[in-house]
């Protein structure tokens, strides 16, 4: 299977540079993963789809505000830190702009000395393992000194950094947002859960590796980035009663996706465990788990959009978003979601 069989024409116009003033009236294409057939609808309707017995999944992620901005100490030349993983209490893996000015023992200053970092290492990539010093909370420091880490395809400035935040956004640690989930609003998510729906969480923090091209020309040649998962004893009680009872498993994006098909067993059972995940699926993957997905729309040629064509075949994908363009669709973080079904 080649790469080049899942691109797409996507007008430059039509990539959402700022989220909609209310989360849930994005538009919604709804597929039908068996027939190919689509909906036109309002993210709000999506209430009116889901039905006593379903259970709907989310990751309450919370993205750190991981892009920071210093400069060398004695020198003063600017940097740019972009925080990865946590390695220890104080020590991450980050990526830097410009990375020359790094070597191990570099010193670089955020906030006026408020922060410190020294470099440690350089490792995979061109990364650099850094230690911070500081004096009171990191995460206190960080979301007073540090911007949200939007995709490179959103140029415009966000204004508040709670738009970037799922409504249920919980555990730190993610450098972007599961954004299928940005259309929930606290009243929806409420008067979902009246209807019998239930709701279950897990815990996926989402690399960078999310917005990397597939840069090779064989799918199967592609390594996927590893990403840190938690399943809760509550979640996969929640998810194996649904299965037990015929009920629907609903995926909140493909993040949410990726650690329930990580853990499923061969008839889709679910049980507690936290780990890594470098799970890759694309079609002819068969879902174990997930029975529906709410999801963006995706970069071309990346493996999101090869994960939503696994669940709904490639040819329904490829006609539900040539509509999706026709219609005039916003696309990517900020824009319209899909319901496949």
């Amino acid at each position: 299977m080649k790469t080049s069989d899942f691109y797409y024409d996507l007008p430059p116009e039509l990539i959402a540079q700022t989220p909609l003033a209310d989360r849930s009236s994005s538009r919604l294409l709804v597929l039908g993963k068996e027939t190919g057939e689509i909906e036109h609808k309002h993210f709000y309707d999506i209430e009116n789809m889901l039905g006593k017995g379903d259970c709907l999944v989310l990751n309450d992620t919370r993205v750190l505000p991981a892009r920071l901005y210093g400069a060398k100490e004695g020198t003063g030349g600017k940097i740019e830190f972009l925080l990865l993983n946590r390695i220890a209490r104080d020590r991450w893996e980050v990526i830097l702009k410009p990375g020359k000015k790094a070597k191990p023992g570099a010193k670089f200053v955020f906030g006026d000395g408020l922060l410190k970092a020294k470099i440690i290492e350089t490792v995979n990539d061109g990364n650099r393992i850094v230690e911070f010093t500081y004096d009171g909370v990191f995460e206190n420091i960080l979301d007073q000194l540090g911007e949200m880490p939007l995709p490179p395809y959103i140029t415009e400035k966000l204004q508040d950094k709670e738009r970037y935040q799922t409504v249920y956004s919980k555990n730190d640690g993610s450098a972007a947002a599961p954004t299928a989930g940005l259309h929930f609003t606290n009243e929806l998510l409420k008067r979902i859960a009246n209807k019998g729906v239930k709701i279950a969480y897990v815990t996926l923090h989402v690399g960078l590796g999310t917005f990397r091209p597939v840069k090779v020309d064989d799918v199967e040649s592609h390594k996927m980035h590893s990403e840190f998962y938690i399943m809760t004893e509550e979640t996969a009680n929640i998810i194996n009663e649904t299965k037990k009872s015929g009920g629907r498993v609903i995926s909140v994006g493909t993040t949410s996706s990726r650690v329930l098909e990580t853990i499923a067993d061969e008839n889709g059972f679910v049980k507690a465990q936290t780990g890594w995940t470098d799970i890759f699926i694309y079609p002819p993957y068969k879902f174990k788990t997930v029975d529906a997905l709410i999801t963006n729309f995706h970069l071309p040629e990346s493996t999101l959009l090869m994960l939503v064509s696994s669940l709904a075949g490639s040819e329904n994908i490829r006609k539900a978003y040539e509509e999706a363009v026709k219609e005039r669709y916003r696309f990517f973080s900020f824009g319209d979601a899909m319901f496949i079904q």
